[in-house]
């Protein structure tokens, strides 16, 4: 027997702002589960649920963990979205061409400063 993901936990000062902004970014529902509980998730259950849950301390080190968002548009397009929901940009990278399977990604940070990426699926490459 194997174990299933459940949801992935996010720690975070302000839960209730964090999962609305991930719930816009990813158009999917939030719901208070519990106080300063939050959960973000797609009523057809598709893919795996964030939750977000309120911890004192603040943000230390660069994430062990991150998301990697993939857009059908225009990477630059989906950027300046993000960007006005709230994210910032950090930087803009790009494999080298000796890469089996180079890619060019954005990496960004959320309202509370957590990294995650944005990709073009025309762009990524060595992916299912």
């Amino acid at each position: 027997m194997s174990s299933s993901l459940l949801a992935v936990v996010v720690d975070c000062h302000d839960p209730r702002a964090q999962a609305g902004f991930w719930a816009a970014v990813l158009d999917r529902r939030m719901a208070e589960r519990n106080t300063d509980e939050y959960l973000v998730d797609d009523p057809r259950r598709s893919g795996s649920p964030l939750y977000f849950m309120k911890v004192p301390e603040g943000k230390q080190v660069k994430n062990r963990l991150h998301l990697d968002l993939v857009t059908p548009g225009s990477m630059q397009e989906e950027v300046a979205r993000l960007v006005e929901a709230g994210a910032s940009v950090l930087d803009v990278r790009q494999d080298p061409p000796t890469f089996e399977n180079p890619d060019t990604w954005t990496v960004m940070l959320d309202p509370e400063g957590n990294e995650f990426c944005v990709f073009n699926a025309d762009t990524v490459t060595g992916m299912p």
